[in-house]
């Protein structure tokens, strides 16, 4: 397995944050992209290092991100957008290290998030924006 930082996906997961997820601290999420996993039907992962090793090298809560590249590329430009907030929506709002569950990450919620997103940016936003 190969990871590289994604200045361009970051970018993406931090404006989602600003507008519709509050509680992520942006400066302690970092979105990669892996290249080699041999992991079926999994487009994206979220990681956190647990609450007993953040306290044992003394550090708030980190999370990565992680997107598979051979299946996230497949996707297009509103799914995209979607696997981002979907793996947004897997940090609490403690941001303590630990992780919602699918019971609450849920295709129903991630659309509901989703249209929230859109509704939020604005016109202007959409055309600067520049595509995947």
């Amino acid at each position: 397995m190969r990871y590289e930082f994604a200045p361009d996906l970051q970018i993406k997961a931090e404006d989602i944050c600003r507008k519709i997820f509050p509680h992520v601290r942006i400066d302690r999420v970092r979105c990669f992209r892996s290249y080699g996993s041999k992991a079926k039907g999994t487009i994206a992962r979220c990681h956190s290092l647990g609450k007993l090793m953040q306290k044992a090298i003394g550090i708030d809560a980190v999370y990565a991100i992680e997107f598979l590249v051979e299946e996230f590329e497949k996707l297009g430009d509103e799914e995209k957008l979607k696997v981002i907030i979907h793996e947004l929506m897997h940090i609490p709002k403690t941001f303590g290290g630990g992780f919602k569950h699918h019971d609450f990450v849920t295709e129903k919620n991630v659309n509901k998030c989703y249209k929230e997103y859109k509704k939020i940016k604005t016109l202007k936003e959409y055309e600067k924006e520049d595509k995947f």
